[in-house]
């Protein structure tokens, strides 16, 4: 027998009207056989040991004459309340801490409901030694299941009394367990408003606290009078020290001994008064007391209103009345925040009030954000760093951030990553860089061109994407090289070595041509039909300048035909292609793609180690299973010397080695068009992938509240068009580069600058100088052939009075038509005579029927020409016409090889002109024979 029903026993034996314990439920079974047995009024209240919340006792009820026990305490509602609240929460995944002295069993309706829901609920044990548990996690876990336990203790139920509750807060606050995105709920019937106090300065986050309460009196004047009773103050005071430090139990004590006291007298007035009870429990037949029926009822029918409120029995023998308190504080990292009433619950109406945090879904005033970053243009950037003041920030990113902190109301603090890295995993399962500030809880929301990636999926959670992400590349625009001969690239070398080839290929052939069959010459022409001349034809009709050989055979023609054909579609080519050749640069890079980067190994490329991009080409470029080549072709050429060759440790580093060097850079795309668009000189320009397969978002630690109210404004403002608004500040549609091009070209037409015509000039100065140096070389070749005695062969002196006796005799002598000039010709040019009258054309003197002998004389400074012919059939000479008789002047003959001298005769000659008799002759040309002089 236990030591309570030895003494109920006792006090039976003196007499006793009615029993009330306040023990715990395993003597309460023994205590309501007793009062069962012997008919004695038993009113139990349940007390908690220690301040631990209280479980459900399960007394047994038998038939309702037989059950003298009454439950003075309510009925242990966590089951419901916690249910409901956890409801309201929408929670899905939380964990239950629970200390020593509390019966697990008191929730098991509670775990079966949330596992009917599908919710994850996990339940620990806190030991006594608080301490020593929490250090024992930290030894025995691994990185990875610490991170994933931190995960789990962002939502948690402490079922305990408030001491431990509060050691158990301050042990995982500083042990860096938990973070300000926490949410817990404390629920235990024993905390008072110093507790409540306590427990809220300790913790960090959110903290929903949920305890029974009474109702007090609004009239404070009648607060401590109940019925026709005065209650002390100490006790009715709220206020009051003593007050506050009274257990729940001795609250229903005391309001138990007032409902008996109503009771007995309410017997006393009915005149239905019972002796006491005077019985031996200990004896087998003992008989129950006779009046215990009756007492019970009057007591049940009773009702009195004490500290605890309405105190009353149902029809079951239990307390209905009682009422929860909940309350809750809002998010944030500060100590001591307020804490506010959220709403109450009791079994009749349920829950009273909302639960949803206002302030986090309407504005976030107060709430202070610490923001972890990366500076990487244009999404983060440094606006303004003077010394001893914050730095100023600006960017796409910022942007974004600025337009949440306005519609929300929260305020924000920034700092750069230590390591200035994004974060990767490292070999013991940490993160560092922005997402390991993240995991350990060192930073709220952590923002720049971060990319949303399943491996940080894991350990953060991110916003819904506010901009679209790819792969993209910056290489340097092909640099455009002074090309001095430009005029010569619209046709290839071995296309201009053919048509030169062609050039002297036809002049030869038109020279053949004409020396196999010659042309009948124009009366007064001054050509002739050489090799040199034929060339020189060839190349003036080419470069549609003319000639001067006439040519009068069919051969010759067609020949000449069919050349000018030619050269018409070589110069309409030639200059169609030069124009666009001017004004459109060609591209000379063949990268245009991520898969012409990875086919070629003439330019290295990389991107920067250890980066989501160079995760991305790892982990595509190793498995065995995927489609496209382009990945391992370019994990190659990434990773080559484990990585450290062709990759850098920042993207501003890899920026810089593009623009100095033969390098092109793998990163993000939007990044490297930014790049591209503000560079001063439009030195770069991008290729990538057109298809976004990922986007930027915003990350938070594990289980943020700020997600969803974050994603839901981003939404918005893409769908405003605010978001669009904000791309085009940074990326703007006009920019003076051009982003696709792989060469400098004009965005407009322009004037055509002094590069592009430099080779033409300097073919001109060629020439120029050419000409020059082959007029010096003729001048002192003339200069050294008339200082010595001239040769029979290459020097022969014509002695014009000769030459007149000879053509005279000619037409005096024999006029027999069997007698006639030789063919061979004789030039003389040019022959100066300074003493003829000044004249501006060619003049034909006199002509001489058949002999088509031809006297044709220069003037070069007057540019005056005589030409006369002389007859054969001439009987008595030849007429000079108007010409004065006599002309002296100095003469420059023609060798027979073609060359020019001078007489070697220093002394003016003198020609007489006979004037002859005119013989009627018919002038004229006999194209048969002839000789020319």
């Amino acid at each position: 027998m236990s030591l309570c029903f030895l003494t109920a026993c006792d006090l039976m034996n003196q007499g006793i009207l009615a029993l009330v314990s306040s023990i715990g439920c395993t003597s309460a079974g023994s205590l309501q056989s007793l009062a069962d047995a012997m008919h004695i009024p038993h009113l139990f209240i349940q007390r908690s040991t220690a301040g631990t919340p209280r479980s459900g006792c399960g007394l047994t009820r038998s038939n309702r004459n037989d059950d003298y026990t009454l439950s003075v305490r309510p009925p242990v509602y966590l089951n419901d309340v916690i249910l409901r609240v956890v409801t309201e929460y929408a929670w899905q995944k939380f964990i239950i801490f629970y200390d020593n002295d509390y019966d697990i069993r008191g929730i098991q309706e509670f775990l079966d409901k949330v596992s009917q829901q599908g919710m994850d609920v996990a339940l620990q044990k806190v030991e006594n030694n608080i301490n020593k548990m929490i250090t024992g996690l930290f030894a025995t876990m691994r990185i990875e299941e610490l991170n994933r336990y931190r995960d789990t203790l962002r939502r948690a139920i402490l079922i305990m009394n408030p001491s431990t509750a509060k050691s158990f807060l301050t042990e995982v606050v500083e042990t860096n367990l938990v973070a300000f995105d926490c949410h817990w709920i404390i629920i235990n019937e024993e905390i008072s408003d110093v507790d409540v106090q306590e427990l809220v300065r300790r913790s960090i986050g959110r903290l929903t606290i949920i305890r029974q309460t009474f109702p007090v009196p609004q009239n404070i004047s009648q607060r401590c009078f109940r019925g026709n009773h005065r209650i002390s103050s100490s006790l009715c005071d709220p206020k009051d020290p003593f007050s506050q430090s009274m257990e729940i139990s001795n609250l229903y004590i005391y309001d138990t001994v007032l409902l008996l006291a109503n009771a007995f007298h309410k017997k006393l007035e009915d005149r239905k008064w019972h002796s006491m009870a005077s019985l031996t429990c200990i004896r087998k037949n003992s008989k129950p007391w006779q009046g215990g029926r009756s007492m019970l009822e009057t007591i049940k029918k009773g009702g009195v209103n004490g500290l605890t409120g309405e105190l009353e029995f149902a029809e079951n023998g239990g307390n209905p009345n009682v009422h929860f308190e909940i309350l809750g504080t809002n998010y944030g990292e500060d100590l001591g925040r307020g804490i506010r009433k959220l709403g109450c619950w009791n079994p009749v109406t349920g829950l009273n009030g909302s639960l949803t945090d206002r302030k986090l879904e309407n504005n976030m005033r107060g709430v202070v954000l610490r923001v972890v970053t990366v500076l990487e243009e244009p999404f983060v950037m440094v606006s303004e760093n003077v010394l001893g003041k914050p730095k100023k920030y600006q960017g796409f990113s910022i942007d974004v951030l600025e337009a949440l902190a306005t519609y929300l109301g929260f305020k924000y603090e920034i700092y750069v990553a230590p390591d200035h890295k994004y974060g990767s995993p490292q070999d013991d399962g940490s993160w560092n860089g922005l997402i390991g500030e993240l995991v350990f809880k060192r930073a709220d929301i952590g923002i720049s061109a971060l990319t949303i990636t399943p491996e940080r999926e894991n350990v953060v959670d991110f916003t819904t994407r506010y901009m679209d992400y790819s792969v993209g590349v910056l290489l340097r625009k092909a640099e455009k090289t002074v090309d001095m001969f430009a005029c010569l690239a619209p046709f290839d070398l071995s296309l201009w070595a053919c048509i030169a080839g062609t050039v002297l290929l036809v002049g030869l052939l038109v020279y053949l041509l004409n020396w196999l069959n010659p042309p009948r010459l124009q009366m007064g022409s001054m050509t002739s039909t050489t090799l040199y001349n034929s060339m020189w034809f060839v190349y003036g009709s080419f470069v549609q300048q003319g000639g001067e050989v006439p040519y009068t055979t069919l051969a010759t023609r067609l020949m000449m035909g069919a050349w000018w054909l030619f050269a018409l579609i070589v110069i309409s080519s030639y200059t169609a292609n030069l124009a666009a050749f001017l004004t459109i640069t060609r591209i000379e890079n063949s990268i245009q793609s991520l898969q012409d980067l990875s086919r070629q190994t003439d330019i290295p490329y990389g991107t920067v180690l250890d980066s989501a991009v160079y995760e991305h080409v790892r982990v595509k470029g190793m498995n065995p299973f995927e489609k496209d080549s382009m990945y391992s072709q370019m994990w190659r050429m990434i990773n080559r010397s484990n990585g450290s060759e062709n990759n850098v440790l920042e993207s501003t580093a890899g920026i810089q080695k593009v623009k100095y060097g033969n390098y092109a850079f793998v990163w993000d795309a939007a990044v490297l068009e930014y790049v591209a668009i503000n560079d001063a000189e439009c030195s770069f320009y991008t290729v990538g992938n057109t298809v976004a397969d990922r986007g930027y978002g915003i990350a938070l630690q594990h289980g943020s509240p700020y997600r969803d109210v974050f994603s839901q404004r981003i939404l918005e403002l893409q769908q405003n068009g605010d978001m669009d608004v904000l791309k085009h500040k940074w990326w703007p549609k006009n920019s003076q580069c051009d982003l696709y091009s792989s060469v400098d070209t004009k965005q407009k037409g322009g004037a055509l600058d002094i590069k592009s015509f430099a080779g033409v000039f300097c073919i001109l100065a060629a020439g120029i100088v050419l000409s020059c140096f082959i007029a010096m070389l003729e001048t002192w070749w003339n200069k050294r052939k008339g200082s010595r005695v001239p040769s029979k062969e290459d020097d022969k002196e014509i002695d014009l009075e000769h030459l007149h006796r000879r053509v005279n005799s000619l037409c005096t002598d024999d006029d027999s038509p069997h007698k006639q000039f030789s063919t061979s010709s004789i030039d003389l040019t040019p022959l100066d005579i300074d003493t003829l009258p000044t004249r501006q054309a060619l003049e034909q003197i006199s002509d001489f029927r058949n002999t088509h002998i031809t006297t044709t004389t220069f003037i070069p400074e007057q540019i005056q020409t005589l030409s006369r012919t002389l007859s054969a059939k001439a009987a008595s000479g030849f007429s000079f016409g108007s010409v004065p008789e006599h002309r002296t002047g100095p003469f420059r003959h023609r060798a027979p090889n073609g060359g020019f001298f001078r007489s070697p005769i220093k002394t003016m000659s003198s020609i007489p002109y006979q004037p002859t008799p005119t013989l009627g002759l018919n002038i004229g040309s006999d194209p048969d024979r002839g000789t020319s002089i």
